[in-house]
């Protein structure tokens, strides 16, 4: 297939878009992959959509491959449902929420899980027709509080999501085995760089959980991984190594201290380094962070969350802690209304005589002593024992996870680095199942219930992940698995023999069976020479001033290599540069 620039819509934009942050979403704009419609909501345009369809149907093939049934839900779902599985509530402000004209609540779906499971059990009732998976690839709505970075994180976007369904947990091991195989072709034949992490499953349920990163320094997960073994979880889901308990016998009496004006960590250090005889640093002091938390349908809760004060609370591992509920910093108003806790100074015991909950990291161990708030303005007590002085009502994991940390399993240490959400591979069991009763007839004539695994696919986030890792300072440097034509043809020789030349040289790789964007346009060889750099095709055939002499040049997008070949010999080498990839 042979398309012109002379006629192809698109629009290139040398400067980049005012609103874009990431490499990403500059180039796909600038190249006219993409438009912005309206804030985290982009329109295809013919180029973009080529890449889209691409990895589309790369996807498709890899899920038929593994005997996964192809279907279509709908996007705009009832209510009922939501409520059934109680996540129209635990969704929260994320979901679009709207009503027909009848007054009915409906809602853009953000996933599936329901639907399919209602479809399978209005359809299927005995063990003999499990295993299935089945799959869809279709657009998806959240209402992003934040959308940003084009692509990457958008209220609309595409997603493949699979949902398998068999009569006990080995099936559902072997089809949680068969996604993740089938996600490793996947990425792999896309040329992603990604790493396969530990998680948590968050809103979705289900016990094993494990996302697929594509490593990227603009991406908004951290992830960690281990120096010396295999180990790589999400830090939402990296379990803090617990320190043995120490004896408490012969330790110090808590002491409480006049600290003055000592709100913070590194005054508290200062205090205590010029007072007690001793050396202390950050990680001897217990800071307590005060949030309210509130469970879906109920009311908030404040509860302190104690992490050593050498360490920050991470919001993103203390709301997978908590999930599905919310989770805020106090305001003034709500310290002003609870004057039994003294900000700057609030310790776990102020906490728990106020009524509240204490909860601690699993440092917090047993026999280990602490300098922390007194619960008076201006007072710390020091010494304060865990296990003898207080105990926590619980255990959060809510501390910031660092590079240097011991890894989980005890080999080694963490490193840290960030990454973009490609995958996401959930063992969701029977949460689904039970909540709308999901059974088949057994072997033996009894009622089984069915367990569930959910996988899902960010099909357009690739698009802006692979521009993302396949980018230089020109411009798009696509894979040959997705990019929208195979060869570039540009004409940069206004010679008549040359023009007819190149439009039989088009005709000619056309026949070899070659996707061709022919450059036929009467602008400058300098704006042909950047746009082609720009869009990012594979291979540029270049006819110039070669011509003349015989030759046309084949350049490597990828390499920047330039060859001149023998114009008999042009289709040829081309077909074999694209056999070759």
């Amino acid at each position: 297939m042979i398309t012109r620039m002379s006629s192809l819509f698109l629009r290139t934009l040398r400067d980049d878009p005012a609103d874009a942050e990431v490499p990403s979403h500059k180039l796909l704009v600038r190249a006219g992959y993409i438009r912005r419609a309206a804030p985290g909501i982009y329109s295809w345009l013919p180029l973009g959509l080529k890449v889209f369809r691409n990895i589309e149907n790369l996807v498709r093939r890899e899920m038929d491959a593994i005997g996964a049934q192809e279907i279509l839900l709908p996007a705009l779902l009832p209510r009922e449902p939501y409520e059934t599985s109680e996540r129209w509530t635990e969704y929260g402000p994320n979901l679009f929420r709207l009503r027909d004209r009848k007054g009915n609540d409906m809602l853009l779906g953000p996933t599936h899980e329901e639907l399919f499971t209602l479809l399978v059990k209005g359809e299927y009732s005995s063990y003999k027709d499990l295993p299935v998976v089945l799959y869809q690839i279709q657009t998806k709505y959240r209402d992003e509080e934040r959308p940003r970075a084009g692509l990457l994180r958008g209220r609309e976007f595409v997603m493949k999501d699979s949902y398998s369904f068999d009569v006990d947990d080995a099936g559902l091991e072997r089809s949680y085995d068969l996604h993740r195989a089938a996600y490793q072709r996947i990425f792999d034949g896309l040329g992603v760089k990604y790493v396969i992490v530990q998680a948590t499953s968050g809103a979705m349920g289900g016990s094993a959980s494990e996302e697929f990163l594509a490593e990227c320094e603009v991406g908004e997960d951290t992830f960690v991984r281990s120096s010396e073994s295999g180990y790589a979880a999400n830090v939402e889901a990296v379990a803090t190594p617990v320190p043995p308990a120490l004896p408490v016998d012969g330790l110090p009496a808590p002491q409480v201290y006049d600290t003055g004006d000592t709100p913070t960590i590194a005054t508290l250090v200062d205090w205590a380094n010029g007072v007690l005889d001793r050396e202390v640093t950050a990680a001897d002091t217990l800071k307590n962070v005060l949030v309210k938390i509130r469970r879906p349908g109920g009311d908030w809760e404040i509860t302190a969350v104690g992490v050593p004060g050498d360490r920050e609370v991470d919001f993103k591992r203390l709301e997978a802690s908590v999930e599905p509920a919310e989770v805020e910093l106090l305001t003034d108003e709500d310290f002003a209304a609870n004057p039994a806790l003294v900000r700057g100074y609030i310790g776990p015991l102020g906490v728990q005589k106020a009524g509240f909950a204490y909860l601690a990291d699993p440092r917090v161990v047993t026999g280990t002593r602490w300098i922390t708030g007194a619960d008076e303005p201006g007072k710390h007590v020091v010494d304060l024992v865990a296990g003898r002085d207080f105990t926590p009502d619980g255990v959060i994991e809510a501390a910031e996870v660092r590079a240097g940390d011991p890894s989980p399993d005890g080999r080694g240490v963490l490193e840290a680095a960030r990454g973009i959400e490609i995958g996401h591979i959930f063992q969701l069991g029977r949460k689904y199942a039970d909540a709308f009763e999901l059974d088949v007839l057994g072997e033996n004539g009894k009622p089984v219930r069915v367990t569930m695994g959910s996988y899902g696919l960010g099909v357009s986030r690739l698009v802006a992940v692979l521009a993302e890792q396949l980018h230089d300072d020109k411009g798009l440097v696509w894979p040959r698995a997705v990019a929208p034509f195979d060869v570039h043809l540009v004409i940069a020789n206004k010679d008549e023999a040359a023009v007819a030349g190149a439009q039989q040289l088009a005709g000619d790789l056309d026949a070899a069976g070659l996707e061709v964007l022919f450059d036929d346009r009467k602008a400058s060889p300098g704006v042909k020479f950047k746009d082609a750099e720009l869009l990012g095709m594979p291979t540029v055939v270049v006819v110039g001033r070669g011509w003349a002499e015989g030759t046309v040049e084949i350049r490597d997008r990828a390499t920047g290599e330039a060859t001149a070949v023998p114009i008999e010999d042009a289709v040829s080498a081309v077909v074999a540069a694209v056999r070759e990839d």
